[in-house]
């Protein structure tokens, strides 16, 4: 029997919350709003991958995706940020699903790990996101 974690039994909850609670009209408020409770750490990476993401694709929908903050195409997720006190990490990490267009020979990295922001970091999430929705 498989036994999950706070910490996973958490994120499955958001989830139930997110799809029970539909399509709502303000789902880049709700994003901020949980950015807000995160901790400093994650907070301030959190909204600066916000800004970056969305000056990078003006075409992806923020919402919330298991209570991080994510972008959609579509109707389609195709990248989040996962912050390091979601599961006691010591790092945040930048992911992107399948719908992503990343696709680059037989093997590709899909998760990034973010211990800070600099412009370089920045400059890669815009690279990365620009692919992923070209």
């Amino acid at each position: 029997m498989t036994k999950f974690s706070e910490a996973e039994r958490d994120a499955m909850k958001n989830r139930a919350k997110e799809l029970k609670a539909g399509k709502s009209a303000d789902t880049e408020g709700e994003l901020l709003a949980k950015i807000e409770t995160m901790p400093e750490a994650d907070r301030v990476i959190a909204a600066r991958v916000h800004e970056v993401v969305k000056a990078a694709s003006g075409d992806l929908m923020p919402k919330l995706w298991y209570g991080m903050p994510a972008y959609y195409l579509n109707g389609k997720m195709i990248c989040f940020f996962q912050p390091a006190s979601k599961f006691k990490a010591r790092y945040g990490m930048f992911g992107f699903s399948d719908a992503a267009n990343l696709d680059d020979g037989a093997m590709w990295a899909a998760y990034y790990a973010i211990a800070e922001l600099n412009p370089d970091v920045e400059a890669r999430i815009t690279a990365l996101v620009k692919q992923a929705t070209s």
